[in-house]
């Protein structure tokens, strides 16, 4: 069942799972995009690795 179902029912047991996925998925987002960050501002700041 998804949550846009009418048959959905928001016990304890689904907020907590959502909560704890929405929860690890914001996580593994704002991590990602530190690092493309990151890697955006060294790379226009030219303090990438300088290969020889």
């Amino acid at each position: 069942m998804l949550p846009f179902s009418f048959e959905w029912v928001w016990d304890m047991t689904h907020v907590v799972f959502h909560g704890g996925l929405w929860f690890a998925l914001s996580a593994i987002g704002m991590g990602i995009t530190y690092c493309l960050g990151k890697a955006v501002l060294d790379t226009l700041k030219g303090k990438g690795a300088h290969h020889h």
